[in-house]
């Protein structure tokens, strides 16, 4: 894939269409982020109600749950052929926007 394809909206899907650009141009990191923001937060929740209710364990567990789908995520967008860059916040947006699929 060629470098100026990559990190494009086609490429990185984040939560909230409003906040990227109008046409197939670069995505920050933080505009993953604040496309993000609802998805981050229901992860948070959950794991700040999981580690009062059960135990700091059950959280570590959430936590190992959400970076082995960040990995993986990571990993399918690499061997694709994504740069790094591309790959780090496709992965990111991609693991906040499935796991939000139900809402």
């Amino acid at each position: 894939m060629r470098p100026e394809n990559c990190a494009t909206r086609n490429h990185i899907e984040v939560w909230h269409g409003r906040v990227l650009p109008s046409g197939p141009e670069q995505v920050g990191f933080g505009t993953v982020l604040l496309g993000s923001l609802l998805p981050i937060l229901v992860w948070a929740g959950v794991a700040c109600f999981v580690c009062f209710v059960y135990s700091p364990v059950v959280a570590m567990a959430l936590g190992g749950l959400f970076v082995l789908s960040f990995v993986v995520g990571f990993g399918l967008r690499r061997r694709a052929g994504h740069s790094v860059r591309c790959s780090v916040h496709g992965a990111l947006g991609g693991v906040l926007d499935k796991s939000m699929a139900g809402f």
